[in-house]
């Protein structure tokens, strides 16, 4: 028994001993990695997802009610400034404009009954005033009696009066001349708001109502998009929207158009984020831009912020403890794996980092670090990654 427990004891040494070696072996041999290898000409993108919009969106109505008589546009039509829309109903309103335009009339007919009563005052103050002045001096000189000369006096003032009275009369004719016109732009005014106006040049995405619909002030009747304000409106991670600038090249793929892409430009950056979702709403706008567009369809769009003429991109996955701009990486320096804190800057689309800081002389930065490294041991490069 003692010699059976012997040998199974040998036999276990042997294969600890041996499993030992093993496991040596494998820790302390040269591990195979894949370093980063410098590019050229690099184009850093930003990813943004967002939605076709345009700058010009409206919603027109009346600013009265009334029933719908008339519509002259659909989804779809192109509109030019100035066109009529719609009509609504307006008989009561054209009845008003008839009868101010009537009060008009009457009140420069009034007028110029005045202004014939003004003449007549004017001759009748002249004849009296030359007739008082002959008397005037017919009685200095005892030829008529001082009771003609009074009178005389009196009716050169009854004459003057009576002009006084006139030219009041023709203020007040001139003041209801002016308030029956003003009057009338106002029935005009209410007339012109049971019009529809195209406000700009559109294309008109909606009609909201139809024919014989009772309206109340302010219902949309059409949404009206003018084509030259179409644009992208892209969501990007504030992480990531930093270096977007007004003015760079951008490239838009919309959902219905997969297989092309459309070359844009940054037209606005807004000033306000999304406090819940963390992002920065980006207008990009399009050099050519596709005839036909479709509002709150989705589209990516891709913005480059910068393009390295010389580059070390190491991936993000390889990158622990990653915040913002620093972060620690396993590098190959004379044959051994050490891990370095290095300082990058710009992320790319692919999600990799560049490294502009913290890297020793002739060291090469590990792309896909393993389960076994270790600081100081053994590395072999067998592989440099780039594209």
């Amino acid at each position: 028994m003692n010699k059976r427990l012997l040998s199974y004891l040998s036999v276990a040494i042997v294969l600890a001993a041996s499993a030992a070696s093993v496991g040596l072996f494998l820790h302390m041999r040269p591990v195979s990695v894949t370093v980063v290898a410098p590019e050229q000409h690099v184009p850093v993108r930003v990813f943004g997802l967002g939605t076709v919009e345009a700058r010009i969106v409206s919603k027109i109505g009346f600013e009265i009610g009334a029933a719908i008589v008339e519509l002259r546009a659909d989804h779809g039509d192109i509109v030019k400034k100035g066109d009529v829309l719609a009509r609504l109903h307006a008989s009561a309103q054209e009845a008003k404009v008839v009868r101010a335009k009537a009060i008009v009339l009457s009140a420069e007919a009034g007028l110029t009954k005045v202004d014939a009563n003004i003449a007549k005052a004017r001759a009748v103050f002249a004849q009296k005033q030359a007739t008082n002045r002959r008397v005037q001096q017919l009685a200095d000189r005892k030829v008529v009696s001082e009771q003609t000369a009074e009178e005389t006096q009196r009716d050169e003032g009854v004459a003057k009066a009576d002009l006084t009275v006139a030219l009041a009369e023709a203020e007040v004719a001139n003041a209801f001349l002016a308030d029956a016109r003003a009057q009338l732009q106002v029935e005009e005014a209410l007339l012109a708001q049971y019009v529809l106006i195209a406000p700009f040049d559109a294309m008109v995405v909606e009609r909201h109502k139809e024919l014989g619909t009772v309206i109340k002030p302010g219902d949309p009747i059409f949404t009206l998009v003018a084509p030259e304000t179409v644009w992208g409106l892209a969501y990007i991670d504030e992480a990531r929207a930093g270096p977007i600038a007004e003015g760079q090249p951008a490239i838009v793929r919309l959902r219905s158009l997969p297989q092309q892409r459309f070359e844009a430009k940054v037209v606005r950056i807004g000033i306000e984020s999304d406090r819940v979702n963390e992002e920065r709403r980006v207008y990009v706008k399009c050099g050519q831009c596709p005839p036909q567009f479709h509002l709150g369809e989705q589209a990516e769009v891709l913005i480059t912020v910068a393009n390295l003429d010389h580059a070390l991109l190491v991936p993000e996955a390889a990158v622990r403890g990653f915040d913002g701009t620093t972060g620690t990486v396993w590098t190959v320096e004379n044959g051994l794996l050490e891990r370095r804190v290095l300082i990058f800057r710009y992320r790319t689309e692919d999600a990799r980092l560049e490294v502009v800081g913290g890297l020793p002389d002739h060291a090469k930065i590990v792309a896909a670090p393993g389960a076994g490294f270790r600081g100081g041991r053994a590395a072999r490069v067998i592989a440099e990654t780039g594209k």
